[in-house]
């Protein structure tokens, strides 16, 4: 491509928002050409993120989102509840809009009650929930993504389902940095600091979204129990889903199940899982696009767990895929695929 896309960030301010700021600055096909925020506007970027006060996108101003012009991309990194009353307005200056938030991503209208009430009403078109392993070229103007956890459980659990290998009880234990909390949390770092506690037992908003994705992607509808707790980490998502297998299933059908549904995947690699240190860990995925996924298998039960960064593939880089994807670029355009180490 000659001419830049030009993007929109809307909510700029938080950690989702923040990381799109920095991967779209650095992206050779972008042109990053509004920045808003409610709370910020007028401020320095820089003086709203540190991580970015010493770059080039750090001198750049916030905005009110109320003086968006047309942009060929808008990212909406928005509260759950803030996009559904402006989407009409926003989707006439963006030719596509990628939300980031929870908004449109359960379709049933009592599940929409239970887990994102501020959410319902508003834009009443159907908007694809959207996984760029598992999706095609999005062609339509307003995409959904995953929420990280449901995106680290998906990878996990596609391969089983889709091939028709797993029994429809499972069981994940979902765990989250504290930065999936969002930039508002108040959680004391004293209480955070070297502990490991119970987010949510049961009810998690996450397991409807996980429900629905996997029975509109492979046909099979699990019955889940998903529960999530908290690490002592800033990022990164660690997923561990427990179940049997069908009868007749064996380990090799498992193997060859997930290497043929990530054979062609940049983002999400399959760990070899011959030893601990070579199944999925948190040090390497944080800080890149890429998310790991493992399984191992004991007779009839199987184990999988897959991690991913929360707040770039399980959100910034998400986006910035569907972005490449739409326009036909590479997909690992400005994503980066390995992390720091140690």
């Amino acid at each position: 491509m000659t001419e830049r896309i030009t993007v929109a960030v809307l909510g700029g301010s938080g950690f989702i928002g923040a990381e799109l700021i920095r991967l779209l600055a650095g992206h050779p096909q972008v042109e990053l050409k509004f920045i808003s925020s409610a709370r910020h506007a007028g401020q320095r970027v820089g003086q709203v993120v540190p991580g970015l006060r010493n770059s080039a996108a750090g001198e750049r101003r916030m905005r009110s989102i109320d003086e968006l012009s047309k942009v060929d991309v808008a990212v909406a990194c928005l509260p759950n509840g803030t996009l559904p009353g402006i989407l009409e307005e926003v989707s006439g200056k963006a030719d596509l809009v990628v939300n980031v938030a929870g908004d449109f991503r359960l379709r049933e209208p009592g599940e929409v009650a239970k887990h994102y009430p501020e959410s319902a009403g508003g834009w009443r078109h159907p908007i694809p929930y959207w996984v760029p392993e598992f999706c095609g070229k999005p062609i339509e103007p307003v995409l959904n993504l995953p929420g990280c956890m449901a995106a680290a459980t998906l990878y996990a659990l596609y391969p089983l389902f889709r091939d028709g290998l797993a029994a429809p009880q499972v069981v994940v234990d979902a765990k989250t940095g504290s930065s999936g909390s969002g930039s508002g949390s108040v959680e004391h770092p004293a209480v955070r600091e070297g502990n490991v506690r119970v987010h949510k037992l049961h009810g998690h908003r996450h397991a409807p979204e996980v429900r629905q994705a996997l029975t509109d992607l492979t046909g099979h509808t699990p019955d889940l129990q998903f529960s999530t707790f908290s690490l002592p980490v800033a990022r990164g998502v660690m997923v561990a889903a427990y179940g049997r297998l069908l009868p007749g299933a064996e380990d090799g059908d498992v193997r060859r199940a997930y290497a043929k549904a990530y054979a062609d995947t940049p983002f999400v690699r399959v760990a070899n899982g011959r030893t601990p240190m070579s199944m999925p860990m948190l040090k390497t995925v944080v800080g890149s696009n890429v998310a790991e996924v493992g399984v191992a298998v004991d007779e009839d039960r199987w184990v999988a767990v897959s991690t991913l960064d929360n707040l770039i593939k399980g959100g910034a880089g998400q986006a910035v895929q569907a972005l490449n994807r739409v326009y036909g670029l590479d997909e690992r355009l400005g994503l980066a695929e390995a992390s720091g180490w140690p």
